[in-house]
């Protein structure tokens, strides 16, 4: 059986646990992806949408863990890529 993971107050605290601990001893499968956005977003638009459309867009990103603008603009970035 796996450890769980302890409950830490700080990046500090979490960054030295990390560096010291053997997370394969440990229970990960709790943890959850997280997506951080390091280039800055300098345009804003703005776009109309069905109000359906809208509280489906919403219900996914809730379901995916992200605000809804940016689950709008990972789609978005899937879209354009997947079409090069």
């Amino acid at each position: 059986m796996k450890k769980r993971l302890p409950t830490l107050k700080s990046d500090r605290a979490a960054e030295a646990f990390v560096a010291e601990a053997d997370l394969s001893t440990y229970d990960l499968s709790g943890l959850r992806l997280v997506r951080y956005e390091l280039k800055p977003k300098n345009r804003a638009i703005s776009v109309r949408l069905p109000d359906e459309l809208l509280r489906a867009v919403r219900s996914q990103a809730k379901k995916a863990g992200v605000p809804y603008q940016r689950f709008i603009r990972i789609a978005l970035e899937r879209a354009v890529r997947d079409k090069r």
